[in-house]
């Protein structure tokens, strides 16, 4: 029997049919969803091999909702940036900074849903000063978007400067291998300096 604390396990078949080990039902993607909204902690396997394969399942449910109309909620820009780290020397690091951002995220929405619980629960006349939640609404908003791009422009490390500024003279460069160092040591530097302000908006 399974750890009450255990992931519920559920079984993917050759048919793509997903059995809930833990209801004893066949659920769908959108089953699975509800789940991971609710806060359910599940692990995916293959019902003949055994092997984990929650990621790509999870990946499929973020594709299906993405295609749905109105739904989508990751932009363009980002999408392309991060097709662009695969293969990149600064793969091994994005999963976990985005992880990160997104614990952040959390903390900032769940404040925000507490700060307009508390709201609710006023009087009607001290309802009708709605400033205090617009206003947190805004900054909640533009810390949001202040945090996803400083997370862009810190996997840009390199920016061109100047716009179209004529390139040195191979004399001036460094040699590769110093080259190659020091923006190892930048990079760090960067993703330090990024970390310790994702924990002061946590």
């Amino acid at each position: 029997m399974p750890v009450k604390d255990d992931p519920v396990v559920i079984k993917k078949y050759a048919n793509r049919r997903l059995y809930n080990t833990g209801t004893s039902t066949y659920v769908t993607l959108e089953d699975l969803a509800e789940m991971v909204k609710k806060g359910e902690d599940f692990k995916v396997q293959d019902a003949k091999s055994g092997d984990d394969i929650t990621h790509p399942v999870l990946t499929q449910i973020i594709f299906e909702l993405e295609n749905k109309d109105g739904q989508n909620m990751l932009p363009v820009p980002f999408l392309r940036q991060l097709i662009s780290f695969y293969g990149d020397q600064m793969q091994m690091v994005v999963p976990s900074f985005l992880e990160q951002s997104m614990i952040a995220f959390a903390k900032e929405q769940e404040r925000f849903r507490e700060q307009m619980k508390s709201t609710m629960a006023k009087s009607p006349m001290e309802m009708m000063n709605v400033a205090t939640p617009i206003k947190a609404l805004e900054e909640q908003t533009r810390r949001n978007i202040e945090m996803f791009q400083n997370a862009m422009r810190m996997f840009t490390p390199f920016p061109p400067q100047g716009g179209a500024a004529a390139s040195p003279e191979p004399e001036e460069q460094p040699a590769p291998a110093a080259q190659s160092g020091d923006e190892l040591k930048e990079l760090k530097e960067q993703i330090a300096a990024m970390q310790r302000k994702i924990d002061r908006m946590g």
